[in-house]
Protein backbone atom coordinates (compact mmCIF):
# COMPACT_ATOMS: atom_id res chain seq x y z
CA UNK A 1 0.00 0.00 0.00
CA UNK A 2 1.38 3.25 -0.84
CA UNK A 3 2.31 5.66 1.95
CA UNK A 4 1.56 9.51 2.09
CA UNK A 5 4.95 11.47 2.34
CA UNK A 6 3.86 12.88 5.74
CA UNK A 7 3.41 8.90 7.25
CA UNK A 8 7.21 7.97 4.90
CA UNK A 9 8.62 10.82 6.89
CA UNK A 10 7.17 9.61 10.40
CA UNK A 11 8.50 6.07 9.70
CA UNK A 12 12.33 6.71 9.24
CA UNK A 13 12.69 8.42 12.73
CA UNK A 14 11.81 6.16 15.46
CA UNK A 15 14.92 4.60 16.78
CA UNK A 16 17.01 6.38 19.43
CA UNK A 17 17.96 9.45 17.71
CA UNK A 18 15.55 8.59 14.96
CA UNK A 19 12.51 9.75 17.14
CA UNK A 20 13.94 13.70 17.28
CA UNK A 21 12.88 13.81 13.71
CA UNK A 22 8.86 13.08 14.50
CA UNK A 23 8.76 16.54 15.88
CA UNK A 24 8.68 18.39 12.77
CA UNK A 25 5.37 16.67 11.68
CA UNK A 26 3.02 16.05 14.78
CA UNK A 27 2.63 18.89 17.79
CA UNK A 28 2.50 17.52 21.25
CA UNK A 29 0.57 15.37 22.29
CA UNK A 30 0.24 13.75 18.67
CA UNK A 31 4.03 13.23 18.56
CA UNK A 32 3.81 10.77 21.58
CA UNK A 33 0.98 8.74 20.10
CA UNK A 34 2.57 8.58 16.32
CA UNK A 35 6.44 7.89 18.18
CA UNK A 36 4.71 4.70 20.10
CA UNK A 37 2.37 3.42 17.36
CA UNK A 38 4.70 3.54 14.43
CA UNK A 39 8.20 2.72 16.23
CA UNK A 40 7.68 -0.50 17.06
CA UNK A 41 6.61 -1.68 13.29
CA UNK A 42 10.13 -0.13 12.09
CA UNK A 43 12.20 -1.36 14.54
CA UNK A 44 10.40 -4.31 16.18
CA UNK A 45 10.96 -3.00 20.03
CA UNK A 46 8.86 -0.82 22.42
CA UNK A 47 9.20 3.00 21.58
CA UNK A 48 7.95 4.88 24.44
CA UNK A 49 7.85 9.15 24.64
CA UNK A 50 6.97 11.43 27.40
CA UNK A 51 7.20 14.76 25.08
CA UNK A 52 7.64 16.81 22.29
CA UNK A 53 7.37 20.61 20.98
CA UNK A 54 7.91 22.34 17.39
CA UNK A 55 7.71 25.91 17.25
CA UNK A 56 6.53 26.30 13.44
CA UNK A 57 7.58 29.81 13.76
CA UNK A 58 11.12 29.47 14.67
CA UNK A 59 11.40 26.32 13.47
CA UNK A 60 13.10 24.95 16.65
CA UNK A 61 11.89 21.65 18.55
CA UNK A 62 12.73 18.98 20.97
CA UNK A 63 11.31 16.18 22.52
CA UNK A 64 11.82 14.50 26.23
CA UNK A 65 11.52 11.33 27.43
CA UNK A 66 12.18 9.00 24.87
CA UNK A 67 12.71 5.43 25.85
CA UNK A 68 13.75 2.63 22.94
CA UNK A 69 13.33 -1.28 23.98
CA UNK A 70 15.36 -3.92 23.15
CA UNK A 71 14.01 -7.00 20.58
CA UNK A 72 12.60 -10.22 21.44
CA UNK A 73 15.60 -12.67 23.41
CA UNK A 74 17.31 -9.52 24.91
CA UNK A 75 17.11 -9.24 28.65
CA UNK A 76 17.76 -5.89 29.80
CA UNK A 77 14.69 -3.49 29.82
CA UNK A 78 16.10 -0.91 27.04
CA UNK A 79 18.22 -0.41 24.36
CA UNK A 80 18.89 3.52 24.36
CA UNK A 81 17.23 6.15 26.34
CA UNK A 82 17.55 10.31 25.36
CA UNK A 83 16.30 12.67 28.10
CA UNK A 84 16.82 15.88 25.86
CA UNK A 85 17.37 15.99 21.71
CA UNK A 86 16.35 19.37 20.21
CA UNK A 87 16.06 20.34 16.10
CA UNK A 88 16.50 22.99 14.29
CA UNK A 89 14.32 23.28 10.57
CA UNK A 90 14.25 25.19 8.05
CA UNK A 91 10.65 25.24 7.74
CA UNK A 92 10.20 26.96 4.62
CA UNK A 93 10.67 23.87 3.63
CA UNK A 94 8.29 22.03 5.26
CA UNK A 95 6.20 21.54 1.94
CA UNK A 96 8.86 20.80 -0.74
CA UNK A 97 10.08 17.47 -1.71
CA UNK A 98 13.15 18.13 0.19
CA UNK A 99 12.81 19.25 4.01
CA UNK A 100 15.92 20.85 5.32
CA UNK A 101 17.24 20.42 9.02
CA UNK A 102 19.66 22.69 9.84
CA UNK A 103 20.57 21.11 13.09
CA UNK A 104 19.84 18.39 15.12
CA UNK A 105 21.80 17.80 19.13
CA UNK A 106 21.28 14.81 21.16
CA UNK A 107 22.65 15.35 24.64
CA UNK A 108 23.25 12.34 27.11
CA UNK A 109 21.77 9.46 25.70
CA UNK A 110 22.00 6.35 27.80
CA UNK A 111 22.63 3.13 25.38
CA UNK A 112 22.45 -0.55 26.42
CA UNK A 113 25.25 -2.93 24.85
CA UNK A 114 24.16 -6.96 25.25
CA UNK A 115 25.49 -9.58 23.68
CA UNK A 116 28.73 -9.70 21.59
CA UNK A 117 30.36 -7.90 19.52
CA UNK A 118 29.54 -8.55 16.20
CA UNK A 119 25.81 -10.00 17.64
CA UNK A 120 24.02 -7.65 20.15
CA UNK A 121 21.07 -5.44 20.35
CA UNK A 122 21.64 -2.90 18.58
CA UNK A 123 22.44 -4.81 15.77
CA UNK A 124 19.73 -6.76 15.95
CA UNK A 125 17.90 -2.95 15.70
CA UNK A 126 19.52 -2.07 12.66
CA UNK A 127 18.66 -5.31 10.67
CA UNK A 128 15.42 -4.42 11.60
CA UNK A 129 15.22 -1.08 10.48
CA UNK A 130 17.33 -1.91 7.22
CA UNK A 131 15.11 -4.85 6.36
CA UNK A 132 11.57 -2.82 6.95
CA UNK A 133 13.15 0.68 4.87
CA UNK A 134 13.74 -1.92 2.31
CA UNK A 135 10.32 -3.51 2.07
CA UNK A 136 9.15 0.23 1.93
CA UNK A 137 11.27 1.37 -0.90
CA UNK A 138 10.28 -1.59 -2.76
CA UNK A 139 6.53 -1.01 -2.29
CA UNK A 140 6.93 2.55 -3.79
CA UNK A 141 6.67 2.32 -7.36
CA UNK A 142 6.57 6.04 -7.99
CA UNK A 143 9.80 7.59 -5.88
CA UNK A 144 7.30 9.95 -4.71
CA UNK A 145 8.20 10.18 -0.64
CA UNK A 146 9.79 13.16 0.64
CA UNK A 147 13.34 13.56 1.44
CA UNK A 148 15.68 14.90 4.32
CA UNK A 149 18.98 16.80 4.37
CA UNK A 150 20.58 16.97 7.46
CA UNK A 151 23.06 19.46 7.83
CA UNK A 152 24.79 18.71 11.15
CA UNK A 153 23.86 16.20 13.56
CA UNK A 154 25.52 15.80 16.84
CA UNK A 155 25.40 13.16 20.09
CA UNK A 156 27.44 13.93 22.86
CA UNK A 157 27.62 12.76 26.62
CA UNK A 158 26.91 9.76 25.89
CA UNK A 159 27.07 6.55 27.94
CA UNK A 160 27.28 2.78 26.95
CA UNK A 161 26.45 -0.16 29.70
CA UNK A 162 27.86 -3.36 28.91
CA UNK A 163 25.61 -6.15 29.79
CA UNK A 164 27.33 -9.84 29.27
CA UNK A 165 27.85 -12.49 31.59
CA UNK A 166 31.60 -12.68 30.46
CA UNK A 167 32.39 -10.06 32.89
CA UNK A 168 30.37 -12.24 36.25
CA UNK A 169 26.72 -10.63 35.19
CA UNK A 170 28.39 -7.46 36.64
CA UNK A 171 27.59 -4.00 34.36
CA UNK A 172 30.20 -1.86 33.30
CA UNK A 173 29.59 1.67 32.04
CA UNK A 174 31.53 3.97 29.34
CA UNK A 175 31.82 6.95 27.65
CA UNK A 176 30.22 6.79 24.05
CA UNK A 177 32.85 9.47 21.94
CA UNK A 178 31.02 12.28 20.77
CA UNK A 179 29.18 11.32 17.14
CA UNK A 180 28.94 14.21 14.54
CA UNK A 181 27.29 13.42 11.22
CA UNK A 182 27.32 16.43 8.68
CA UNK A 183 26.08 16.77 5.37
CA UNK A 184 23.41 13.95 4.84
CA UNK A 185 21.82 14.60 2.02
CA UNK A 186 23.03 17.61 0.92
CA UNK A 187 23.21 18.48 -2.73
CA UNK A 188 20.00 16.82 -4.99
CA UNK A 189 17.57 15.15 -3.83
CA UNK A 190 18.76 14.10 -0.47
CA UNK A 191 17.98 11.28 1.14
CA UNK A 192 15.32 8.89 2.05
CA UNK A 193 14.36 8.75 5.60
CA UNK A 194 15.11 5.29 6.24
CA UNK A 195 18.64 6.25 4.74
CA UNK A 196 19.37 8.58 7.26
CA UNK A 197 17.93 6.10 10.06
CA UNK A 198 20.47 3.70 8.72
CA UNK A 199 23.10 6.14 8.77
CA UNK A 200 22.43 7.35 12.73
CA UNK A 201 21.78 4.03 14.03
CA UNK A 202 25.05 2.46 12.73
CA UNK A 203 27.44 5.53 13.72
CA UNK A 204 25.82 4.79 17.38
CA UNK A 205 26.33 1.14 16.94
CA UNK A 206 30.49 1.55 15.79
CA UNK A 207 30.80 4.28 18.60
CA UNK A 208 29.07 1.18 21.47
CA UNK A 209 31.46 -1.23 19.62
CA UNK A 210 34.25 0.68 19.67
CA UNK A 211 34.37 1.42 23.46
CA UNK A 212 32.77 -1.97 24.30
CA UNK A 213 36.12 -3.53 22.06
CA UNK A 214 38.46 -1.55 23.83
CA UNK A 215 37.11 -2.45 27.34
CA UNK A 216 36.73 -5.86 26.94
CA UNK A 217 40.11 -6.02 24.88
CA UNK A 218 41.77 -4.70 28.49
CA UNK A 219 39.82 -6.36 30.31
CA UNK A 220 41.62 -9.43 28.78
CA UNK A 221 44.89 -8.51 29.07
CA UNK A 222 44.39 -8.27 33.00
CA UNK A 223 43.14 -11.30 33.50
CA UNK A 224 45.75 -12.82 31.00
CA UNK A 225 48.56 -11.12 33.34
CA UNK A 226 47.09 -11.99 36.51
CA UNK A 227 46.92 -15.94 35.63
CA UNK A 228 51.10 -15.71 36.25
CA UNK A 229 50.58 -15.14 39.33
CA UNK A 230 48.12 -17.58 40.45
CA UNK A 231 48.08 -21.03 41.64
CA UNK A 232 47.40 -23.83 39.06
CA UNK A 233 43.76 -24.30 40.12
CA UNK A 234 43.15 -20.49 40.43
CA UNK A 235 44.89 -20.16 37.01
CA UNK A 236 42.62 -22.77 34.80
CA UNK A 237 39.57 -20.54 36.34
CA UNK A 238 41.17 -17.47 35.37
CA UNK A 239 41.96 -18.79 31.88
CA UNK A 240 38.88 -20.25 31.06
CA UNK A 241 37.38 -16.64 31.77
CA UNK A 242 40.01 -14.82 29.65
CA UNK A 243 38.73 -17.17 26.65
CA UNK A 244 35.55 -16.54 27.48
CA UNK A 245 36.13 -13.13 26.72
CA UNK A 246 37.98 -13.67 23.66
CA UNK A 247 35.17 -15.89 22.03
CA UNK A 248 33.06 -12.32 22.68
CA UNK A 249 34.88 -10.88 19.61
CA UNK A 250 34.28 -13.87 17.36
CA UNK A 251 30.86 -14.43 17.83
Amino acid sequence: MKKTGLRVLTVGFLIFVFGVFIAMFFIDSIVKRGVETIGPKVAKVDVKLEGASLSMLSGRGGLRGLVVGNPEGFKTPYSMKVGEATVVIDTLTLMKEKIVVRSVNVVAPEITFEGSLSGNNLSKILENVKAYTAADKSSSKDGSSKKIQVDELVITDGKVTISTTLIGGKTATLALPTIRLTDLGRGGDGITPGELSERIIKAVLEGATGVVGEALGKLANEVTGAAKDLGQGAKGQVDKLSKGIGGLFKK
